[in-house]
């Protein structure tokens, strides 16, 4: 008896320890970019335990749903959410024995799936280009599932109170002691509305002056809401996660709401790797839409004012995306000086140190680990800067079939070396002669290799310029 007396309290103690974490997070200021007359302070929501501000709603709605006994021993936490959520609920129910399934939009970086199938978290991936009311949206999957299995608890963020009562009694107050009262505006951005409508609710009492700035992504409704009244249709759809939406959603308090920005994806994720360049912190998507409105906020005021905005959560988690210059040039959002030829559709650059390569000599195994590590299917093969063949897939499986000990053979009895090459100013039409016969094109001008354009590459050109 003693020893299960001992291991509750240890769990109870583990618990708590991990728990306290949440919250209290730093506040720092912005000092080598450009705020104008302002001083600009960033809360560091990036530091709790799950890495995002979503550790704090985690938290409040699981307590308050043991409290009054809707999550019950043995239970299952359903929710819908674009990450952050779904780590903060899976990173406490998972400590306290709950299962956790998670609906999650297909646009969700893939750093976060990982997170949570790490977790212990099952993860129902559904369509990111389908509005509420579609049997794909993913709050109405998750309201399905809530339905089907024996037990669950539906978390429902966009609903719970639950969630801005974490942001009114402890993000508020928090900010309100940081800054030794003294504070003239806060931007914010709104996915569920949780901090917007807590904060609003606490500065409501403390500080009525305080002017709340919202940040939203271009093709979000609630920046034209704010402009006009209106709910509109949804304009289009964004690449930043976690925050802009195509309803009001029921806990949004947008009252206090005077300024509004809505910022492009490029202008989102460009902010936050200059965030990361000049001030040294790695933030996510969320977090450059939310710094490119502080930073026009602030650059337009007239005289000081005292802002705080967020890092809602860590940059870790798009490194795949925020900040990979291949992913930003594919998806148009970081721009290549135009050569007007072929170089153009060039996905990955070897002239900017953008291609992964093996050498002649680097054994079979070599390749296949740097093509399974890097997800290509081919490599260029290079010899002191020269391009001497390609070995894609095929090339390995013909050679490795029968005898497991071939992975050591080098790559220069394997490699193609009759590449299909065009110079840079070839036309349109050659390329697709090469594409269309299922091979790759090797774009070079004499002994200087460019890179190589594949049937996605020009699918990505296409996708990019017939708009």
């Amino acid at each position: 008896m003693r020893r299960r007396i001992n291991g509750g309290i240890m769990q109870d103690l583990s618990q708590a320890a991990l728990f306290s974490l949440i919250g209290n997070t730093p506040l720092v200021e912005v000092t080598r970019m450009d705020t104008g007359p302002c001083r600009l302070f960033l809360k560091l929501e990036s530091q709790n335990p799950g890495g995002s501000i979503k550790d704090r709603v985690g938290r409040a709605m699981i307590e308050a749903a043991e409290r009054d006994g809707r999550l019950r021993p043995g239970g299952t936490v359903v929710e819908a959410t674009a990450g952050n959520t779904g780590l903060g609920l899976a990173l406490v129910a998972r400590i306290k024995g709950y299962r956790v399934v998670l609906v999650v939009p297909d646009k969700m970086a893939s750093e976060k799936v990982l997170h949570l199938k790490a977790l212990g978290a099952e993860i129902h991936l559904t369509r990111s280009d389908v509005g509420k009311g579609h049997p794909a949206y993913y709050q109405d999957v998750a309201a399905r599932l809530a339905r089907d299995i024996p037990g669950a608890w539906f978390a429902d963020q966009f609903n719970n109170p639950a969630n801005p009562d974490a942001h009114e009694t402890t993000t508020a107050p928090e900010i309100w002691d940081q800054m030794r009262h003294e504070l003239d505006a806060i931007v914010v951005g709104v996915g569920s509305s949780g901090t917007l409508t807590g904060l609003s609710r606490f500065f409501a009492r403390v500080q009525p002056d305080v002017e709340f700035v919202l940040a939203d992504p271009q093709g979000s409704i609630l920046a034209d809401y704010v402009a006009t009244g209106r709910v509109a249709e949804v304009s289009g759809s964004w690449a930043v996660e976690g925050i802009g939406e195509d309803f009001i959603p029921a806990i949004a308090d947008l009252s206090r709401v005077k300024t509004a920005y809505a910022i492009s994806d490029a202008d989102s994720f460009n902010t936050a790797r200059a965030l990361l360049r000049q001030e040294g912190i790695l933030a996510g998507s969320s977090t450059g839409t939310l710094l490119a409105a502080a930073l026009a906020w602030c650059r337009a005021q007239t005289s000081p004012k005292r802002v705080v905005t967020f890092v809602c959560d860590t940059g870790t988690r798009y490194l795949t995306k925020v900040y990979s210059d291949g992913w930003m040039v594919d998806q148009g959002l970081l721009q290549r000086p135009r050569t007007g030829d072929l170089r153009d559709l060039v996905g990955r650059r070897f002239d900017a140190g953008e291609v992964v390569t093996v050498a002649p000599s680097d054994t079979l195994l070599t390749a296949f680990n740097r093509m399974r590590a890097a997800d290509l299917a081919q490599l260029p093969v290079i010899d002191q800067g020269r391009l001497v063949g390609l070995i894609d897939e095929s090339d390995l499986l013909l050679h490795v079939t029968t005898e497991r000990e071939r992975f050591g053979a080098p790559v220069s009895g394997t490699m193609t070396s009759e590449l299909q090459t065009l110079a840079p100013g070839a036309g349109m039409q050659q390329l697709r002669d090469i594409l269309d016969r299922g091979l790759t094109a090797v774009i070079a001008d004499g002994d200087r290799f460019y890179g190589l354009i594949t049937r996605f590459d020009l699918l990505n050109h296409l996708r990019r310029t017939l708009t």
